[in-house]
């Protein structure tokens, strides 16, 4: 698969560019994690190539999956270079924290048109790292934001928790629940413990052309319906021009993907193996893919829209 990397030190953002075979010129920016050339973000790339677009795969330039003041500035440097390679249309694409950092970034960047946000919140989350601190897979930053614009740090909500707690608490909650991990207990008491401010919200409404708000009620990391019904309810209030489509479900857990993507990850038993991650996947397989493919469908024909 052809590539073509960038880099903070020299470029301004870290990223791989995977132009599609065939001749197109509209862009995706795609944020799945931690890796700019992993098999999910290869697999994202192939799956938005067969919709005819480019792909700039896109995430933090760290050793370890951290994503603590992110700055919004990469995703314009990110455009500038996707501009340079005869693209005239841009969309982003990211799931859990990126699906947030992908509103975030389209509510500040006018150039973005087509906004996917898969499992997100509709606020700006705190920054974590995940360096192994005292044997903690994941610990809260140092009074950080996940994203910064023009050298600030955006408003957050701040964890309930501090470390070692934050780690101890949600591995608690991920042996209750009977989940690969699950942090939801611990995102609603954060809310209680610090109600949301304005400040720290996601200013959707000015997020232009086309948004996909995508999330399960069975959701275990975070109740990300409920934070999709109130960036709808956010919508309704506020003058806006984008057009959004709300794709919720009851089942389908944080990994609610297009059904084909994760076919093409997993192609022989991807919804048997997908079983071991959360407990609503084990216990309702079939309305789980029924979920994930009819995501493909409707995410299929948004973009031949767009």
């Amino acid at each position: 698969m052809k590539r073509e990397y960038f880099y903070t030190k020299g470029d301004g953002f870290y990223g791989a560019y995977y132009p599609n075979p065939k001749e197109c010129s509209r862009a995706v920016i795609l944020m799945l994690g931690d890796r700019v050339d992993d098999l999910m973000v290869k697999t994202g790339v192939k799956w938005f190539h067969e919709r005819e677009c480019n792909v700039m795969a896109m995430a933090p330039d760290t050793k370890d999956y951290a994503f603590h003041n992110y700055k919004i500035e990469y995703f314009e440097r990110a455009i500038q270079v996707l501009q340079d390679r005869e693209n005239d249309q841009f969309g982003i694409c990211g799931a859990s924290t990126t699906g947030m950092a992908a509103l975030a970034a389209a509510s500040l960047i006018p150039e973005i048109t087509f906004t996917i946000a898969l499992s997100p919140s509709d606020f700006i989350m705190e920054g974590f790292y995940r360096d192994g601190l005292d044997g903690a897979r994941e610990r809260p930053g140092n009074n950080e934001s996940t994203l910064s614009f023009r050298g600030k740090g955006l408003p957050y909500l701040p964890f309930a928790y501090r470390h070692p707690e934050y780690w101890q608490k949600i591995q608690e909650e991920s042996k209750r629940r009977g989940d690969m991990i699950a942090s939801r207990d611990m995102f609603d008491l954060s809310e209680k413990l610090c109600p949301l401010t304005e400040d720290m919200l996601i200013k959707v409404e000015n997020i232009r052309g086309m948004i996909a708000l995508i999330g399960a009620e069975d959701d275990a990391l975070w109740d990300t319906c409920r934070y999709i019904r109130r960036i709808v309810d956010r919508l309704r209030q506020k003058p806006h021009s984008c057009r959004c489509a709300i794709l919720t479900y009851e089942y389908g857990s944080h990994l609610i993907f297009p059904q084909s993507m994760l076919e093409s990850v997993l192609p022989f038993g991807s919804s048997v193996l997908l079983r071991f991650t959360f407990k609503t996947l084990k216990e309702h397989p079939k309305e789980c893919k029924a979920t994930r493919v009819d995501i493909d469908r409707k995410l299929h024909r948004m973009l031949q829209i767009w």
